[in-house]
């Protein structure tokens, strides 16, 4: 499949200056935990940064995170998306946005073995639909993911410990002991690849 076509079905990739690969992000309003989270004080969705800044001040950003969002459906949407990401060796699924539903959840795996070169990380708060998914407990659930793909439960709330069912996750610290360098070095990732390192069990960020 041409670039051309494939960034006209998927909606094209997002690349920031903080990481070292491209991401694929959707509407944070489309969040199915993380609109219920906003209502709550204290939760980290409640200053969610991908409902303000420049995620809302251009128009043509939230235009086009909804046709991400709607080619989410696309029969051709999972070779698309492999044709954008096969050439990077780090990927990030939703800075904004969420998986939607275990088919999505599968059509991202899918992606992940069409892209056995490129580490997917994907943060998500989604845990019911990741235990509707995971319906198999006597198998491991390293072993049922593909292994150049992370997902990580993201705590619901600030300082709030990680959950302890999955083997990563990640937190957001209002404190000094936060685990990511990036607000020390400039906000980027540099050369640190934590997120994406399933030999890293937890994460910890600073509050926003």
């Amino acid at each position: 499949m041409l670039i051309k076509k494939a960034k006209e079905i998927t909606g094209g990739l997002t690349y920031t200056s903080k990481m070292p690969g491209p991401s694929y992000n959707t509407p944070a309003s489309r969040c199915l935990t993380g609109a219920k989270l906003r209502k709550v004080p204290g939760s980290v969705c409640s200053s969610c940064y991908a409902l303000k800044g420049n995620y809302k001040r251009f128009p043509k950003v939230e235009e086009a995170l909804e046709r991400r969002f709607k080619s989410l459906k696309r029969q051709a949407w999972i070779p698309a998306m492999a044709t954008l990401i096969k050439k990077h060796k780090y990927f990030r699924w939703h800075d904004a946005g969420d998986i939607q539903s275990v088919k999505h959840l599968e059509n991202i795996f899918e992606v992940c073995r069409l892209t056995p070169d490129t580490q997917h990380w994907m943060p998500t708060r989604e845990v019911q639909i990741l235990k509707k998914w995971w319906n198999h407990p006597k198998y491991k659930i390293s072993d049922l993911i593909p292994p150049n793909l992370i997902i990580r439960i993201s705590s619901h709330m600030i300082d709030q410990p990680a959950v302890k069912f999955w083997p990563w996750t990640s937190t957001v610290t209002s404190g000094h002991d936060a685990s990511c360098p990036a607000p020390k070095q400039g906000n980027k990732c540099g050369d640190c690849r934590a997120c994406w390192d399933r030999s890293v069990p937890s994460v910890s960020y600073g509050k926003h």
